[in-house]
């Protein structure tokens, strides 16, 4: 037992409450999704706003639809390798995870007027439905890092973020709700009368000598968009669209951090922490487009998106082990301890920023074109809010925290087309702008794509290659100080993916 007993807390602080899971973080990661459909828009980069034609379109500028000029429906498997490269000190780690997806899949209907038909100056009309893949959150980070305890998880321990009282209820109840409880229960930390006023504070037991850590981070799920959409084509010349996107998440995230201490004069020897979640749920959105073709060597596209609201539930727990060379206290009676706390779930909304994209495609004639896209997107928008009308103030701190932490950023896409008989070539760069305000360091993702095609008459095949980094860091704990170890990742996605498509 324990040597200190408190009666019921006066507050109940800790994992149950929203701020566990529900942060800036999330909001980003939900809002920053990326350019997706068949092979034939992956391989010129996802400048597809101006391009048409393309079930791509259903996603970039629905606008695009109207150019069709018989139905097409197409199949687009994936297949996915994330490597990272995580960097703690003077030491770096590689690691990898892969994955299969269904990058698109998608059917559209068109009906056309035949060009001796002047009965309308409305030419065609073109309905879609698609599934796009716009996130892909499978990934493995695993790094080691020798840091001093004041730097270590123990530290953390040492700054506890509920009451005492709240810690020694959760131990007296076996059912604990935030890591200070765990802590506690696993012997990690205690409760010491202090000489000078008579009054408690909480301490961890003795280490001394470096500490060891090591963590391994691993995530999977994505975001799927299923889209409804029609656009239509007035004189051939100005095309108008609008689609219904359905957004589809799922992420799920586990995180085993170990923490080791080989002083032999000192009773500690390891503890592991492991958290858990999982989020899944639902969003919807809307856009409109329209292109224009001044000329036939070239086209002009617009296209808004209204921001999605989606609602997502989050299931976290977390646990802790802990080993000991020794008792860690006198009279305790135990080597090792394990405490995990009871399963949480939140439910709740998230409001993902608008966006507005313009774009350009200049035809060669019929043996290339050129496209360009341009997008902005106001990442401080995004906002948090309780799932049952408690409005956004429920999520005040973590709002602010948004709209102080992200800014404006731009994405730039731009691709190209050769062709040669039946044979297509491309070939596209994309650079999503850095979300951040603050400037430490460039966190842009840069996509380099390419590939090739081949179409007949009724069929077409296309195959893509979609590569990308992705800089970022983690922290697996926060300190007072803000001297927690801090790691570097550098990720390197490469993607292939292949259209089996048909037009009739």
């Amino acid at each position: 037992m324990k040597n200190l007993k408190y009666g019921l807390g006066l507050a109940f602080l800790g994992l149950a409450s929203h701020a566990f899971a529900q942060n800036e973080t999330d909001a980003l990661r939900y809002s920053r999704v990326q350019f997706g459909g068949p092979a034939r828009a992956l391989g010129i980069g996802g400048a597809t706003s101006a391009v048409g034609a393309n079930l791509g379109s259903l996603v970039s500028n629905p606008a695009g639809l109207g150019l069709y000029v018989k139905s097409d429906a197409s199949i687009t498997p994936g297949f996915g390798n994330l490597s990272t490269k995580a960097q703690a000190g003077s030491t770096s780690i590689n690691d990898q995870r892969s994955s299969l997806v269904l990058s698109n899949l998608g059917v559209a209907f068109t009906n056309r007027l035949p060009d001796d038909d002047n009965s309308s100056e409305w030419r065609s009309g073109t309905f879609a439905f698609g599934i796009t893949r716009l996130n892909d959150f499978n990934s493995r980070v695993h790094y080691r890092n020798t840091t001093t305890d004041d730097r270590s998880l123990f530290q953390r321990l040492r700054e506890p973020r509920v009451s005492y009282d709240d810690i020694d209820q959760e131990y007296q109840d076996n059912a604990y709700t935030s890591l200070d409880g765990l802590a506690y229960g696993a012997y990690l930390t205690n409760f010491y009368r202090s000489r000078l006023n008579g009054g408690d504070s909480l301490g961890t037991i003795r280490r001394a000598n470096a500490i060891e850590q090591e963590e391994t981070i691993e995530t999977s799920g994505g975001q799927t968009q299923f889209d409804f959409g029609y656009g239509a084509s007035f004189r051939d010349k100005i095309y108008i669209g609008g689609a219904l996107g359905i957004v589809s998440t799922r992420y799920k995230e586990t995180r085993d951090f170990r923490e080791t201490d080989n002083d032999p004069n000192t009773p500690f020897s390891s503890l592991l922490r492991r958290n858990t979640l999982e989020t899944r749920g639902t969003g919807v959105n809307f856009r409109l487009g329209v292109i224009y073709r001044p000329a036939d060597y070239m086209r002009f596209g617009l296209s808004v998106q209204t921001p999605t609201f989606s609602k997502l539930t989050d299931t976290y727990g977390a646990s802790i082990q802990s080993d000991f060379s020794s008792e860690p206290y006198a009279g305790a009676g135990v080597t090792s301890a394990s405490e995990s706390t009871q399963p949480g779930e939140y439910t709740y909304q998230l409001t993902t920023p608008f966006r507005a994209t313009g774009g350009a495609v200049f035809l060669l004639g019929k043996y290339a074109f050129l496209s360009g896209d341009v997008e902005y997107v106001n990442y401080n928008q995004a906002r948090l809010s309780g799932a049952d009308g408690d409005g956004a103030s429920v999520f005040s701190v973590e709002n602010e925290a948004i709209s102080t932490t992200y800014g404006k950023a731009f994405n730039y896409r731009a691709g190209i087309e050769g062709r040669f008989e039946v044979f297509r070539v491309r070939a596209g760069y994309a650079r999503y702008g850095d979300p951040f305000k603050t400037t430490a360091f460039d966190r842009a993702q840069n996509f380099y794509t390419a590939g090739v095609g081949f179409a007949q008459r009724n069929f077409y095949l296309d195959l893509a290659g979609v590569y990308n980094t992705d800089d970022s860091y983690t922290s697996s704990y926060t300190l007072a100080s803000g001297r927690q170890p801090v790691v570097g990742v550098k990720g390197d996605r490469f993607v292939t993916s292949v259209t089996v498509g048909v037009n009739f």
